[in-house]
């Protein structure tokens, strides 16, 4: 786990009902890096995202771990892929697939309060990244 999910976390972590939890995953949302247009392309979508969501999975050689970016076109899953970017950017491969982000997030006490669509779109999203990190250590 990254100290910037540590850090990022510790908000949701702190707000005391789940409206608060809610607004704070929206804020985090807020500060993730607009995608540009030309990067807003079908194959780029996240299969299984009811809402959708844009992302890629690159492999920094010269630091050995993965960078991802991503965008969505809702607020909440916008922020739900922040918390997913905070949780494995700058990890390396073995890292990542060591890391139960849904369990993160149940730790975070998100999945029960999450659509049962947009908790399958957490696994997509997790899945993509995790499938990547495969490929790099084999």
């Amino acid at each position: 786990m990254t100290n910037t999910f540590k850090k990022v976390t510790e908000s949701i972590k702190n707000a005391p009902a789940w409206q608060q939890k809610y607004r704070e995953i929206m804020l985090l949302g807020k500060t993730l890096p607009i995608l540009p247009e030309s990067l807003k392309i079908d194959d780029a979508l996240v299969p299984g995202c009811e809402s959708k969501v844009w992302m890629f999975v690159e492999f920094d050689l010269s630091e050995s771990s993965l960078v991802v970016i991503g965008d969505s076109d809702t607020r909440i899953v916008k922020g739900l892929l922040a918390l997913i970017l905070a949780l494995y950017n700058g990890l390396t491969p073995e890292q990542v697939i060591k890391i139960d982000a849904y369990e993160e997030f149940e730790k975070l006490g998100l999945i029960s309060h999450l659509s049962p669509s947009r908790g399958n779109g957490i696994k997509a999203m997790i899945e993509k990244i995790k499938t990547m990190a495969q490929q790099k250590v084999l």
